[in-house]
């Protein structure tokens, strides 16, 4: 495979010491925010998911390597998400639970009432923070990586752990093959047009062929963990290890503090 290609499973690397996100165990990096991500679930107002959205966002910027596949996903797709899921939300909000609000918009018999809006966009902002906290995680860790750390440290079953990982290995090769399929069906003139039943046309034309290189590759996977003697002994000697250091420690605390200090500064405890 060229090194053009995207793989997802490589190593992740920071191109900064500033960038300190590459460097913490995985395990670290969910424990931090999971609280935060669950107590989310129940917040309704504005205040408190936008601070935590603001926290995040700062988190990865600062931790992360910038690209331009991460910047149009926090700058343009997360933003729109929110605002999508803000005005969808506001349209199926009961008008008999806001009929006290101001109206923003009235469209013959149907209004849109204030507290809509504020129950829709505290949704949507809801559901993008919970996305933009999982982020931290998400655009720092590699799959094994992830995996390592939950056989270490968690004690899950290698079995389990490298089961599932080589499976989740099956979706780029799955992909790849895709690549061959079609760039054998152009080099042999298997074209057949551009509309739509065309295309529906060519996608049943790489079904058997790509179910043959998934099964021809799942046997060399099998052949290659049963000569490994996958499985044969409760544990298994790790290659690379993934530490749980003091920094991780100091990372979980930071964010477990900060969590606590926003709910406390933010959230609405006397509620009316």
């Amino acid at each position: 495979m060229s090194a053009s290609v995207f793989d997802p499973y490589a190593a992740v690397v920071a191109t900064s010491p500033r960038q300190f996100l590459y460097a913490l165990n995985p395990l670290a990096k969910v424990a931090g925010v999971a609280p935060a991500m669950v107590l989310l679930i129940f917040v309704r107002d504005l205040a408190t998911p936008a601070a935590f959205l603001v926290l995040a966002l700062a988190t990865v910027l600062v931790g992360a390597r910038l690209t331009g596949r991460l910047a149009a996903l926090l700058f343009g797709i997360l933003p729109l998400g929110i605002l999508a899921i803000g005005v969808g939300f506001s349209l199926w909000v009961d008008a008999a639970l806001v009929a006290d609000t101001p109206a923003v918009l009235q469209i013959g018999a149907w209004t849109l009432h204030q507290g809509a809006l504020a129950i829709g966009f505290a949704t949507g902002l809801r559901l993008g923070t919970i996305i933009a906290l999982a982020l931290i995680g998400g655009v720092t860790t590699t799959g094994p990586d992830l995996v390592r750390a939950s056989v270490q440290q968690l004690r899950v079953p290698y079995r389990i752990g490298y089961t599932a990982l080589a499976a989740f290995r099956f979706v780029p090769r799955f992909g790849h093959e895709l690549a061959v399929i079609r760039a054998a069906h152009r080099v042999r003139g298997h074209h057949g047009g551009n509309g739509p039943f065309a295309r529906v046309a060519r996608g049943w034309g790489y079904i058997v062929p790509l179910l043959a290189g998934a099964i021809r590759h799942a046997e060399r996977v099998a052949l290659a963990m049963d000569s490994r003697a996958f499985g044969a002994h409760p544990t298994r000697t790790e290659r690379h290890l993934v530490p749980f250091r003091t920094r991780d420690t100091v990372f979980i605390v930071l964010c477990l503090a900060v969590s606590a200090a926003i709910f406390t500064a933010f959230f609405p405890w006397q509620l009316p």
